[in-house]
């Protein structure tokens, strides 16, 4: 990035990596759901542990990509100990309470809770599975522009890795969650490759706003990983735990935290 009187603009390759990287997302999100195009059956055992899967490489994702890397940014830039944690804290609730507003004010239907927001009761299921679908993978695809937009390319590139891997099962929990309730295949797995084409949309944004001035860039990280946490909080792991297979979701949890940790040290 080149900074013009104060302000960071992204270079070239910054944004086509950011690009690049979402576009992996969106299409290990689409190779998900292959096994529904070949009539493959799973468990509800199976299902709820892919999204402990999911919900465990997130976790790790916001925790050694998204959130150390925040402090030590902010270190970099003259904070103390006090001031970096606090700057840090401050973005995690930010972006969890972004999400939360967004979550209130959007339409949109969860796959067993139902319908939540404003209006929802006007709008056709299906586009209310996609606005949900949309709130789940929009901070993914802001978390690989923030961490693209960072200085450590290596580390965006574990953070994009890690999420593409968790994006494998959950393009097939989202197809199998729509053949479901009632969607044909077709439906069902084109909803599912669509809703990943948010990841690199929002990958731009991230960097984008990221590229506005340096001094975002850790509340950008803190707040990438506020919104993660929340979807791991308020959407992956009560799904994963309603059908009463606790322990399945718990041992993906942890079997996809530990794969995210190994990829982030390993990688970083």
């Amino acid at each position: 990035m080149v900074g013009v009187y104060g302000v960071m603009v992204p270079g070239n390759d910054t944004l086509l990596n950011a690009l690049a990287w979402g576009c992996v997302a969106a299409a290990a999100t689409s190779l998900g759901t292959l096994p529904v195009v070949l009539s493959f059956r799973f468990s509800q055992r199976a299902h709820d542990a892919m999204l402990g899967f999911g919900a465990g490489v997130m976790l790790a994702a916001s925790s050694f990509s998204l959130v150390i890397p925040a402090l030590q940014v902010a270190q970099d830039q003259g904070a103390g100990s006090w001031g970096s944690s606090s700057i840090v804290g401050a973005g995690i609730l930010l972006g969890a309470g972004l999400l939360l507003w967004i979550d209130k004010a959007v339409p949109h239907e969860h796959f067993i809770k139902g319908v939540e927001g404003g209006g929802a009761r006007k709008l056709k299921r299906v586009w209310m599975f996609v606005l949900a679908i949309c709130l789940h993978n929009f901070p993914e695809g802001l978390s690989i522009g923030v961490g693209f937009a960072g200085p450590d390319m290596i580390g965006g590139q574990a953070l994009a890795t890690g999420i593409s891997i968790q994006d494998i099962p959950e393009g097939l929990v989202v197809a199998l969650a729509l053949t479901g309730v009632g969607y044909s295949r077709g439906m069902a797995v084109g909803v599912a490759v669509l809703s990943g084409l948010i990841e690199p949309l929002a990958a731009i944004v991230g960097v984008v706003v990221i590229g506005l001035s340096a001094t975002l860039l850790p509340w950008g990280l803190a707040m990438a990983a506020g919104a993660m946490l929340f979807v791991i909080s308020h959407e992956i792991i009560p799904e994963s735990h309603r059908q009463g297979h606790e322990t399945a979701a718990t041992i993906g949890l942890m079997a996809g935290f530990v794969l995210m940790m190994l990829l982030d040290t390993a990688l970083g």
